[in-house]
């Protein structure tokens, strides 16, 4: 039973060093077969494009990282779970007049129709 705040034993480190490389080659090779299948079974038959190699679709992962995931690391992908209590604190301290502003300008851009009530 492992406890906070004790050393951890060389064993654990030992286990880790060799699970970790081998989960990563794993999901590597599972991602990279996954958009490779994909890609051939579908995209070829589709758009008439030609079919592609392991690499090429492990290639296609690393690019779609690059363009769509970016180069943040796993901090700063925390900080964005946090936007709700931002506005829940910033909300509790507006007046009521700034708090239907605030509701009627959302409305609008969510396009319902600003409705007052009287």
């Amino acid at each position: 039973m492992m406890h906070f705040g004790k050393e951890r034993g060389r064993n654990f480190w030992i286990k880790r060093a060799i699970f970790i490389p081998i989960a990563i080659a794993a999901g590597v090779f599972i991602f990279g077969s996954v958009v490779m299948l994909l890609w051939n079974n579908l995209l070829p038959a589709l758009f008439g494009v030609g079919v592609i190699t392991f690499w090429q679709a492990i290639g296609i992962l690393v690019l779609s990282k690059i363009l769509f995931g970016g180069f943040r690391g796993g901090h700063g992908h925390h900080r964005c779970h946090n936007h709700r209590h931002d506005w829940h604190g910033k909300w509790m301290h507006l007046t009521p007049e700034q708090k239907e502003k605030l509701k009627d300008e959302w409305r609008g851009r969510c396009c319902e129709p600003a409705v007052k009530q009287e």
